[in-house]
């Protein structure tokens, strides 16, 4: 079991603490569908009224084989190897193959994370919810709606201990929760061992093809293999080798809950028609408050599952450029782990809505298994390319893309046709985000086409003689800009006007520093270029998006280096404060707004532009999202130079008019 340097487990390796951590931060979400999974896929029976000891066999069947070809074969086995540097999720999914020349997959990876991010609010919502309603058959009328949201909070409020805490304090009770899972169901299953027969992909297949209501009862058993994606997303917290030995356990549990429910329901589904949940119902009158405690415990994690993959999945927008930047944290001090404050409180409040709309467990399951089931499909179609950037068999790839899209397909089909009983809330949420990152993806081509780069060697002999011409008064000792051109010798045309124009600028030391994002999460580098002797540096950072963008204390760093090195003066310029030994100035100058006239858009660019303005009040503004103190930040918006505009000509006139 080995550590890092500052004394925490490496969870990416083999181990105990491994896997407990895995079971405490990955298997919440999948843990808790025994839930209501079965009371789902009985309700969606009555309604066609066909209850009956074919139906169980043939929903258990349908259950086992969902969890072995979903979860075990897709998420797994296949899609915790398209791993980005250890790192897992649909956006990280995507980095590996947005280089193929199809520009349409940046959709395809929105549309993903948006539902992704739609699910990390009605997972929290709907097992908490489901957890306590279990009260109902103890107590008359007990107050679901104000427990759930109390406990949300707690659920929200803890995210900032970060997730090794959450999973090392909550691993053991979910090891206890899979064990009760298994137990119970075990007891049942002796008692009708007849349910065994679920194994046979026969009464699966058989309940599907001549049920009426195949099409419903499919949207129900879609909600046993949910947790899939939050898995593949939390790869980067715990590493596949722990998932991979954990799922093992988790999947046996999980099999025999289902198979003992429904071994319960062969003489008892009448009961579920009464309002009962066959989860509780396999449960001894005597453990129904244990067990309703610790299911709650359950749905406390099964939502830390999903609130920790949104975390890791925002970074990852944010490096991709589908995201504003935004401040994360590192509370648990290891490579991995983080905490999106304004994501965070974002999430909760949506919770909140959600919460207090449905009020009941029930009127979210369309909601629920619609948003997920949009996410897998598109996972679906970027591993395709993912197989093929692996060179991966072909004919492996259209079996794959056979499987894989033919039964997601059925899986949307079941739950889009519930769309007005509480789907719609799914698309909305998914919706709103989707938007707000095309938005500011295209935001940001747009404004990238009318910001104008220019070659930096051209103003070298300008920015030479402003420092020695003293009737310009000087504006710092160092005089940081940040910028985001591509190209090493450009930079753009709003710095230099800022420097020359705006207020002209002098000063000893002129910094351009640029983030160069990296498809390695965790790189952490950078370099220095010269670009005039003495006056001109060019810093670039090359960062992975496990990294914080704290610019400010990356900088400082290298002001250090360089002061040790002789580079640059490590005391003031001014004498008074040299002989003190009083540092040098440092301010920092960030031009916040380029002005694009109206006339140079299109319709399209207008709408985009107005979306994107919307989205950046969302993020943090660039001081803060990179740690800059704003003591020493200067904020300037500059124009649009050489704009070409097509005007009518003003005519002049000799005299005064006043007419």
């Amino acid at each position: 079991m080995s550590q890092d340097s500052s004394g925490h487990f490496d969870l990416k390796k083999l181990s105990a603490v491994g896997i407990l951590v895995s079971l405490g931060i990955v298997f919440g979400d999948i843990g808790t569908s025994p839930l209501y999974v079965m009371k789902a896929i009985i309700n969606a029976g009555k309604s066609g009224g066909i209850i009956s000891e074919e139906y169980i066999e043939g929903a258990l069947s349908c259950i086992i084989w969902t969890l072995t070809l979903q979860t075990t074969i897709k998420y797994v086995i296949i899609a915790l190897k398209a791993d980005n540097k250890g790192e897992g999720g649909i956006l990280s999914l995507y980095s590996l193959v947005k280089r193929f020349k199809k520009k349409w997959l940046y959709i395809v990876a929105i549309i993903g994370a948006a539902t992704l991010v739609a699910d990390s609010i009605i997972t929290p919502s709907m097992t908490v919810i489901s957890a306590i309603e279990g009260l109902e058959l103890v107590t008359h009328k007990p107050p679901v709606v104000p427990i759930t949201l109390v406990i949300l909070i707690v659920i929200f409020v803890v995210q900032q201990f970060g997730t090794s805490f959450i999973g090392k304090f909550f691993g053991p009770v979910m090891v206890l929760w899979f064990l009760v899972l298994g137990g119970f169901g075990l007891v049942q299953l002796i008692e009708h061992p007849m349910v065994l027969k679920a194994f046979n992909p026969y009464y699966g297949l058989k309940l599907i093809y001549n049920s009426p209501s195949a099409i419903v009862i499919l949207g129900a058993v879609f909600l046993c293999t949910t947790g899939a994606e939050a898995l593949y997303s939390d790869l980067g917290h715990c590493g596949i080798k722990n998932i991979q030995a954990s799922w093992i356990f988790v999947k046996a549990m999980l099999i025999l809950n289902y198979l003992g429910q429904g071994a319960w329901l062969l003489s008892n589904y009448h009961e579920v028609f009464a309002g009962k949940n066959p989860f509780f119902g396999i449960m001894p009158e005597w453990f129904i408050i244990p067990g309703v405690v610790l299911a709650t415990a359950a749905a406390i994690i099964a939502s830390q599952a999903v609130i920790t993959g949104a975390f890791t999945m925002f970074s990852e927008a944010m490096s991709l450029n589908f995201w504003p930047n935004q401040e994360i944290e590192y509370p648990s001090g290891i490579k991995g782990q983080m905490y999106i404050p304004k994501i965070n409180w974002g999430l909760l409040l949506l919770c909140f809505i959600v919460v207090i709309y449905f009020k009941e467990s029930g009127k979210m399951e369309a909601a629920y298994g619609l948003s997920i089931t949009v996410t897998m499909l598109m996972t679906t179609i970027l591993l395709i390319f993912w197989f093929l950037k692996t060179r991966t068999n072909k004919i492996w790839i259209a079996l794959f893309a056979l499987i894989y899209i033919v039964i997601e397909g059925g899986f949307f089909s079941a739950n889009i046709i519930k769309f007005f009983d509480g789907g719609w809330m799914s698309v909305l949420l998914a919706g709103f985000i989707g938007i707000c990152m095309y938005a500011w993806y295209n935001g940001r081509i747009i404004k990238t086409t009318f910001i104008k780069f220019v070659k930096l060697e051209k103003y070298i002999s300008t920015i030479k003689d402003m420092k020695l011409d003293e009737t310009i008064p000087k504006y710092a000792t160092n005089l940081a800009f940040i910028s985001r051109a591509k190209r090493d010798d450009e930079v753009e045309s709003k710095i230099i006007y800022s420097i020359i124009r705006a207020q002209p600028k002098r000063a000893d030391h002129y910094f351009i520093l640029n983030i160069v994002n990296q498809e390695d999460p965790y790189s952490f580098k950078y370099n220095v270029e010269e670009i005039l002797p003495g006056t001109i540096y060019k810093i670039s950072f090359l960062l992975g998006f496990k990294r914080d963008r704290r610019i400010n204390d990356y900088f400082q760093q290298v002001l250090a280096e360089m002061m040790e090195e002789g580079t640059i003066p490590s005391r003031s310029s001014h004498p008074s404060l040299r002989t003190h030994n009083i540092p040098p100035d440092l301010k920092f100058v960030i031009i916040d707004n380029v002005y694009i006239n109206d006339f140079l858009l299109t319709i399209r660019d207008k709408i985009i532009l107005n979306i994107y303005n919307f989205v950046k009040k969302l993020g943090s503004n660039d001081f803060t999202a990179y740690g800059v103190a704003s003591h020493n930040v200067v904020v300037e918006s500059a124009p649009l130079l050489d704009q070409k505009i097509k005007t009518e000509k003003i005519e002049r006139v000799e005299g005064k008019h006043f007419d």
